[in-house]
């Protein structure tokens, strides 16, 4: 096990790649020159894992100048003027079309039912109801080995930007919103910084939270009795809510006296006071780190709208764009367009950046969807989707039309299956798209 802390006070490589001083130690990356070449050579580098990550847009997108033309698919499509930003990377993506939620009927709601495609009317005499999203799902089965099953992100604030109800893009398998990191900051210390507190009040408390739930599940069981069926149904509910509960205790009990890995270069806290293009650059950043050293393998992150268009100089409201028309408005959607296209470029940059232990790159194994539930305006139709990365083995540097009305949910079981995990359906899916994969 690695200690966050040593007796020498000396900042120098050692024999197993890391820099030691005298507070923490930080690993380096794969230096021939430390051995690791030898290394390779006497047993093969372990085959780095899948790793998922689902970035919502909210609003949507402008339809006249993010999308290609229908007609005009296959590799040598010409890539739109709002998505300009991204013709470096042109090759390693995916523009998906015709993909929507057949359920989805809030022209406002960006991201509530983006990746779990719920009815939500689903539930006889409930107005709203909502099924696992795609990222939990993955998280079930990659989040077993890392501290974090899933890491959620979101933005500080209650302004409209055109996601809906939830506390991030994640639901569980109840249908029950999973809370966010709402700042940089926030995001920061959850998957760089060590708890300060004393390890015996860490196992104190720990222990005492699970005191509580065992109390709750025994009172559970004398509940139960005289209940109605329906009474019974939403008990039964709650007290999947506490095993989930249960099982993330066990879970930071394991990883109680593991000290947090750190990248090299180590990722400095955020200004307190990041707001808009800045905000989402580092959270960026951020993700990238904590993918580097394992921390989790599924991010979701719902960004910000209204405070993204204001920090470019926009003078209304994300809402009031949304609406657009020729004119101010659908100049500031546009502008928009190109400032997330540019945004997304950064993040697959610094994706292809990282190495993995085998030479390739983080790129490689990790799956990257940018989406939203809205098409435009109004219109709920053909969801915006570019995937990118190569996790899920799809044969990219495609423009990809599929029939009108193809559920969306089509494309989160085809990423999943694509990734080698266990999967029958998800959602309202009705099978893969196997053009994804085609050659």
């Amino acid at each position: 096990m690695i200690s966050s802390s040593s007796t020498s006070s000396a900042s120098h490589p050692g024999r197993r790649g890391f820099l030691r001083s005298s507070s923490a130690l930080i690993a380096l990356p794969f230096l021939e020159s430390l051995g690791f070449r030898r290394f390779v050579s006497a047993a093969a580098a372990p085959l780095p894992p899948k790793r998922f990550v689902f970035l919502g847009m909210g609003f949507g997108v402008t339809k006249e100048s993010w999308y290609p033309d229908q007609k005009d698919v296959g590799s040598g499509y010409t890539l739109p003027e709002g998505l300009a930003p991204l013709a470096k990377h042109r090759e390693d993506l995916t523009i998906v079309q015709n993909l929507a939620n057949q359920y989805n009927n809030e022209a406002h709601w960006g991201s509530t039912f983006w990746l779990t495609g719920a009815n939500r009317y689903a539930e006889p005499g409930q107005s709203f109801h909502n099924t696992i999203s795609i990222d939990q799902v993955a998280a079930e089965q990659l989040g077993r080995d890392t501290r974090y099953a899933s890491v959620q992100l979101t933005y500080k604030g209650g302004d409209n930007s055109g996601h809906g109800p939830g506390l991030s893009l994640a639901w569980n398998r109840q249908g029950k919103p999973v809370s966010a990191l709402n700042t940089p900051v926030a995001a920061f210390h959850k998957l760089f910084s060590d708890d300060s507190t004393p390890l015996e009040q860490r196992q104190a408390d720990l222990l005492r939270q699970r005191s509580i739930l065992d109390t709750v599940l025994e009172d559970a069981k004398t509940t139960r009795r005289g209940l109605t069926a329906a009474d019974q149904d939403k008990l039964d509910e709650y007290l999947q809510s506490i095993r989930e509960i249960e099982q993330r205790l066990e879970k930071e009990k394991e990883w109680l006296e593991v000290p947090k890995k750190v990248p090299d270069p180590a990722p400095v806290e955020p200004d307190k006071s990041l707001q808009g293009v800045e905000e989402v650059k580092v959270m960026y950043d951020l993700m990238v780190a904590a993918l580097q050293v394992d921390t989790t393998r599924v991010f979701t992150y719902r960004q910000p709208l209204d405070t993204l268009i204001r920090s470019m100089g926009a003078t209304i409201t994300a809402h009031n764009m949304s609406h657009y028309e020729p004119g101010m408005r659908m100049d500031v959607s546009q502008q928009r367009d190109l400032k997330q296209s540019e945004l997304f470029a950064h993040f697959l940059d610094r994706l292809k950046g990282i190495r993995e232990a085998d030479g390739s790159s983080l790129f490689d194994h990790t799956t990257v969807t940018l989406g939203s539930n809205i098409h435009s305006i109004h219109y709920l139709t053909n969801c915006p989707t570019i995937v990118s990365g190569g996790g899920a083995g799809i044969r990219h540097g495609r423009h990809i039309v599929t029939p009108a009305k193809t559920p969306l949910c089509n494309l989160w079981l085809s990423l999943l299956r694509g990734s080698g995990l266990e999967a029958e359906a998800h959602g309202d899916s009705t099978g893969t798209i196997e053009e994804l994969f085609a050659a």
